[in-house]
C-alpha cells in the first residue's frame, strides 16, 4: 500500500536537501496495526524490520521478502527501543519493566541492567552500542506516568540520566544528566560525539566523546520549533547528515552545521526512524499506529560504528552551485515522474 504525496512529501528548505530528496515520492505504507509504534531496527542478516508496539507491549517483525507482519514477542515488558549489539543480539529496552535486556540466539533473554545504585530505572526508551561493546541508553519517565505505555510508578532515582553498561563488568555509570526527558540517542559516525534528544527540553544536545570516554559539556545542536516539533528518534547517513522524527514536525534532516535543511512531511506523529535494506538506503519511520518505509538518495551511516572516517560529504555541504542547480533540474524532473 502507497500514500500517493508526490514531491510534496518533501520540504526543500536549503539546497543541501536536494540531493537526499530524490528519492521515492511517496511513502510505503507497512503495517497500521500497532496502537503506537516505536523502535524500529532493521536486522540485515534475517532482512527484516524489528518494530514496537509499546501499549500492546509486544515486538513486531516486518518480513521485507514478503511483506508480512507477525508477532516477535508478547509480553515483551512494553518494550521501545531496540538495537543489535557486536554479535548481532537483540537488545531492548523494556519500559514497563524499567530494564535492559538482550536477546540471546537461542531466544532466551539476559537482563543487561535494571538498576542503577540500588534503585530502579525510571523506564528505559532508546539504546545503542558503541564499538567498545558498551551499551548506553536514555531513562526518561515515559513509562511510568500511566499505564498506557508501561506501568505507573514512582521514579526511585529521582532523574532522567543517560547510562552506559560497561562491557567487561556491566557496570552502570551516569554519563549525562540535567535533561527533562532523555528520548533518542545516537553516536556519530565516528564516534567522537554522541547525540541525546531532549523531548520536552524541545531541542538536541551534543555531547564530545573524550579519549577516556568521557564526555564533555552539552551543547545545543538543534532546537525544536515551537509547537511545531519534538524530538525523538536520531540516526545518521554516512555525509553526516543527522536525521531526527521530529513528532508533529514529521522527520526533520539536519547538515552537519545544524542546519535544518528540510523535512520530509508524514500524516501522523513521527515517533522513530532508522535506515535499513541491502543498500541501507530505505528508511523506516514509526509513526502513530503506523509504520512506513521511503527509499532515499542518502545512505545511512555504516551499521558498525568507529570504524574509520565518514565518506566525505562536499557534495552534501560545499558542492558547487552549478553542481546543486543541475540537482534541482533533476530532482524538478524526477518529481513529475509516474510512480508504478
Amino acid at each position: 500500500m502507497a500514500i500517493d504525496g508526490r514531491s510534496d512529501i518533501y520540504e526543500i528548505l536549503d539546497d543541501r536537501f536536494l540531493i537526499p530528496a530524490n528519492g521515492d515520492l511517496r511513502l510505503e505504507l507497512l503495517y497500521d496495526g500497532t496502537r503506537w509504534s516505536e523502535g524500529p531496527l532493521y536486522v540485515p542478516a534475517w532482512r527484516q524490520l524489528i518494530f514496537s508496539d509499546v501499549p500492546n507491549d509486544r515486538l513486531l517483525r516486518w518480513d521485507e521478502a514478503t511483506g508480512t507482519v507477525g508477532v516477535f514477542r508478547t509480553a515483551a515488558g512494553h518494550p521501545n527501543g531496540n538495537t543489535l549489539d557486536r554479535e548481532g543480539r537483540l537488545i531492548t529496552c523494556e519500559q514497563g519493566n524499567r530494564r535492559v535486556t538482550r536477546t540471546e540466539h537461542d531466544g532466551s533473554r539476559t537482563v543487561i541492567a535494571d538498576r542503577y545504585a540500588g534503585k530502579r530505572f525510571n523506564s528505559p526508551n532508546d539504546v545503542i552500542v558503541r564499538s567498545d561493546g558498551s551499551i548506553w541508553f536514555s531513562d526518561p519517565i515515559f513509562g511510568i506516568l500511566s499505564d498506557y505505555e508501561g506501568n505507573r510508578g514512582e521514579s526511585e532515582i529521582g532523574a532522567s540520566n543517560i547510562y552506559r553498561v560497561d562491557p567487561a563488568t556491566g557496570k552502570v555509570r551516569i554519563m549525562a544528566e540535567g535533561f527533562l526527558t532523555p528520548n533518542g540517542l545516537t553516536f556519530s559516525p565516528d564516534e567522537r560525539r554522541l547525540f541525546v534528544a531532549d523531548t520536552v527540553g524541545g531541542h538536541i544536545k551534543v555531547y564530545d566523546v573524550r579519549d577516556d570516554g568521557t564526555l564533555g559539556p552539552g551543547t545545543v545542536f538543534a532546537q525544536a520549533p515551537a509547537n511545531v516539533a519534538q524530538f525523538d528518534s536520531v540516526r545518521f547517513d554516512d555525509e553526516g547528515r543527522l536525521w531526527a522524527a521530529a513528532g508533529g514536525g514529521g522527520l526533520h534532516c539536519y547538515a552537519p552545521d545544524g542546519t535544518l535543511i528540510g523535512r520530509i512531511i508524514l500524516p501522523l506523529t513521527a515517533s522513530n526512524v532508522t535506515f535499513g535494506g541491502p543498500k541501507n538506503n530505505r528508511l523506516f519511520i514509526t509513526a502513530g499506529y503506523h509504520v512506513y518505509s521511503l527509499v532515499v538518495a542518502a545512505t545511512g551511516a555504516p551499521r558498525i560504528r568507529g570504524c574509520g572516517p565518514t565518506r566525505p560529504h562536499a557534495a552534501a555541504t560545499d558542492a558547487p552551485a552549478q553542481n546543486l542547480d543541475a540537482y534541482a533540474t533533476r530532482w524538478r524532473l524526477s518529481a513529475r515522474r509516474p510512480q508504478g
